[in-house]
């Protein structure tokens, strides 16, 4: 990605998809080139975490609400340490921004970050565009980035794409940290971070639980020396099946039999663990209104997701595995894409979105204190 100090909002921008549509509008933020997978969100709010979401990087998104950027930008709402958008696409963005705890606006906080936007795009039509075609490789340009079509398309077609992509390590952390327990500390968990979201372990440090965040690229020895009373999988970008180490350190998990919790990534690394396939979906679940079933419940819960990957298993049969019986526990009533995993031996159970929800729904929140209940059972 380059880019250029930031310009009016009167300069012209184009976003070139792959296929070779190209939808013309103005810059938003910096100005300048960026390149990533094109995607959709259909939240109509909580663009701050999404903007600061490590699962969105390497992609471009496009907000399929119209108004984006009315309530400003607050330091209290981001989700890491950064934006992680490969770039931004919105349609009517906000002039000026009204809220209390606004201390600037989006598109100042873009350009200082140096994310390449647009603005003025017909959302509604390249949102129906990916819906058909899927997700795609997208470039962003605008001032002095512009060119003829021809050669921009030539060019977005020459950026990788996601299939194949090992993306965990570029945005977890590299050194290890401690979220302590609110309150009495209880338990102790270890967290690998593929692209862990800041609320994730404030959840668990509300009930009790001192967090110990260690990096991707931790060893079995490193987890296992916090002394953990459980194991996380968090959330994260890139395809599952590159994801060989999470993978190999989650079976090591299994084997030992502490109680283990994954979400989003983490369920895919799971599924994988286990000896389930992964696969792209067209054009994945994004947003904050995904309705999802428990399949021992019969509950129908909204959720949060962000993922463009999802495990292949059985939803109908209880498999067999190497670490036990398997069965899928939860299923998206859109597309009936398996969203949960709960091994039948061995404590450990997964979910393919973010019961954390920030920003969403709180329908998922109990999935914490069932975490936290399997590390009651394993020390009694």
């Amino acid at each position: 990605m380059t880019t250029a100090p930031r310009h009016t909002a009167t300069a012209p921008a184009v976003l070139v998809l792959e296929d070779g549509r190209a939808f013309h509008g103005r810059a938003y933020g910096a100005v300048g080139e960026t390149f990533g997978e094109a995607v959709f969100a259909t939240g109509m709010t909580g663009y701050q975490e999404t903007l600061t979401d490590p699962s969105y990087h390497r992609q471009v998104v496009v907000m399929t609400a119209p108004h984006i950027g009315n309530t400003g930008v607050n330091d209290e709402d981001p989700e890491s340490r950064r934006i992680w958008v490969a770039g931004y696409v919105v349609r009517d963005p906000a002039r000026i921004p009204s809220n209390w705890r606004s201390v600037r606006p989006l598109d100042a906080e873009l350009a200082g970050q140096g994310i390449v936007g647009i603005s003025g795009v017909d959302t509604r039509a390249l949102t129906r565009h990916l819906r058909e075609r899927g997700a795609m490789r997208a470039g962003i340009f605008s001032g002095p980035a512009l060119s003829d079509e021809e050669t921009l398309l030539t060019r977005v077609r020459s950026a990788p794409p996601m299939v194949g992509a090992d993306l965990s390590a570029e945005v977890a952390t590299t050194e290890p940290y401690v979220v302590p327990a609110i309150g009495e500390k209880r338990y102790t968990v270890a967290a690998i971070d593929l692209g862990i979201k800041g609320m994730t372990p404030h959840r668990m440090a509300q009930r009790g639980i001192e967090v110990h965040v260690l990096p991707a690229t931790a060893t079995l020895e490193e987890v296992y020396a916090a002394g953990p009373d459980g194991v996380f999988l968090s959330n994260g970008p890139g395809d599952p099946a590159a994801a060989d180490h999470p993978v190999a350190l989650t079976r090591g998990v299994l084997e030992r039999r502490t109680p283990l919790f994954g979400i989003c990534f983490g369920n895919q690394i799971l599924g994988r663990a286990l000896g389930f396939g992964t696969f792209k979906l067209k054009y994945g679940h994004r947003g904050i209104n995904q309705p999802v079933k428990d399949l021992a419940t019969g509950r129908v819960e909204v959720t949060a997701h962000n993922h463009g990957f999802a495990v292949d298993a059985p939803l109908d049969a209880v498999s067999e595995t190497p670490h036990g019986r398997v069965e899928v526990s939860h299923v998206c009533l859109n597309d009936d894409v398996v969203e949960g995993l709960r091994l039948l031996d061995r404590p450990a159970f997964s979910v393919q979105y973010h019961p954390e929800a920030a920003a969403g729904p709180h329908d998922a929140a109990y999935l914490f204190d069932r975490f936290v209940s399997l590390m009651e059972d394993q020390r009694a």
